[in-house]
């Protein structure tokens, strides 16, 4: 009996130390970040929209931070087996997650077994950008505004349908459907180009697109645009109505990007890491080129862009209920 009750003591001043210790280990980690190259996991392809705003932010935090911030591209189911790697990382703050609104809201509210959340798996430090979607229907349609589509489709609805590759596209147009009356069938495809191929070619009625695919088509003459989601109209497209200015001004769907680190990473080292993005993404260089790319600077808190991500995934959620939607996942 009197070993195990030396036993027992001994135990509990070893653990006793190891307590104290932690914290300090902790603190120390958090004073000398970085100190080594940070990874930056991108869910998409290299030449994409993301990986061209991850390493476009990631020289500047590199600047500002004084280590290599290294890209790491990893495409695969819509984003989520990026967004899964990086959650079972070390949570040190070396391994950060640049994710789309696609691959974080959207896939949370529309896959309800999606093994990882936005906002609880991860902490979200700050938005790179956002930008609108863009409505476009063959060149030679007859509709020259939005109404005058809707009311055309409500005519015709065996010829209603729309293209789309993902839950966003799909969550848009669906939207638009329930705010006019609209009838539509979803015509899937594999990418935003085949997407938009299919409207040049008439083989569906309208596509609710991001701007890459789009716009080089719609300033060619392949395409109409009948508007641009949101309240406000884009700079690359001025002539282009927003869908509030064409009355449906619920149809707000905006897609966005931004940076991610893995939950329980220690706050000290998500401080530094939130303080060096903002500085990165509101630099007068780096949003000069991002507004080239025809999107909005971001740059906002942590708080805020947590704020932001949860608000979106409600209000997307209410839109696949309301459309009765169904997601494989």
């Amino acid at each position: 009996m009197r070993k195990l009750k030396l036993g027992g003591a001994l135990m509990g001043a070893v653990f006793g130390v190891l307590a104290a210790i932690a914290p300090a280990s902790a603190q120390g980690d958090a004073a000398s970040y970085p100190n080594k190259p940070i990874r930056v996991v991108v869910p998409f392809a290299a030449g994409g929209g993301n990986d061209i705003f991850a390493r476009l932010v990631g020289q500047k935090l590199s600047d500002i931070l004084g280590q290599p911030v290294i890209n790491e591209n990893k495409p695969g189911a819509g984003g989520r087996i990026a967004a899964e790697y990086v959650m079972n990382q070390p949570h040190d703050g070396y391994t950060l997650f640049v994710g789309a609104s696609g691959v974080m809201s959207i896939a949370a509210a529309a896959y309800p077994n999606l093994s990882y959340h936005p906002t609880k798996t991860f902490i979200p430090l700050s938005m790179i950008a956002n930008f609108p979607l863009i409505m476009v229907i063959p060149i030679d349609h007859p509709a020259k505004t939005v109404k005058e589509l809707v009311e055309w489709a409500k005519k015709n609805p065996d010829k209603a349908n729309y293209a789309s590759t993902s839950p966003a596209f799909t969550t848009a147009s669906e939207l638009l459907k329930l705010k006019s009356g609209m009838p539509g069938q979803m015509i899937p495809y594999k990418s935003s180009n085949e997407m938009i191929l299919s409207i040049m070619q008439g083989q569906t009625l309208l596509a609710i697109s991001d701007g890459p695919p789009a716009i080089p088509q719609i300033k060619g003459g392949k395409v109409k645009a009948l508007a641009v989601t949101g309240s406000e109209r884009s700079s690359e497209l001025p002539d282009v109505p927003s869908m509030a200015e064409a009355g449906y001004p619920e149809v707000n769907i905006k897609l966005w990007s931004g940076y991610f680190a893995a939950a329980n990473t220690p706050p000290a080292i998500v401080a530094k890491l939130e303080a060096g993005l903002r500085k990165a993404i509101t630099d007068a260089d780096v949003s000069t080129k991002l507004k080239a790319m025809a999107v909005t600077p971001g740059g906002n808190s942590s708080a805020d862009f947590r704020a932001m991500i949860d608000k979106d995934i409600l209000s997307i959620a209410e839109v696949i209920k309301a459309a009765n939607l169904k997601f494989d996942n």
